[in-house]
């Protein structure tokens, strides 16, 4: 599933690995760093220029367990 943002960024979701791409610019890739479940890979500027949320579905509903946590009763549950 890809679905282009108005901000120009391009969301990419890969549902047999569970991984949620964001690819926020067109520059080339550097490098990347690995911060848990999520990857970011890095232009030679050391801007961000792709997002990888490794085994996302674990990860967006545990920012929705902290979100509910926080007394925010309107947060959608995702599926999953």
């Amino acid at each position: 599933m890809t679905a282009k943002q108005p901000t120009g960024h391009t969301i990419y979701y890969e549902p047999e690995a569970d991984i949620l791409s964001i690819e926020l610019n067109k520059k080339e890739i550097s490098h990347a760093k690995e911060v848990g479940n999520v990857v970011v890979h890095f232009s030679q500027e050391n801007l961000p220029v792709y997002l990888e949320f490794l085994e996302a579905s674990k990860f967006f509903d545990r920012i929705h367990k902290l979100l509910r946590v926080k007394g925010s009763e309107n947060v959608p549950a995702f599926a999953s």
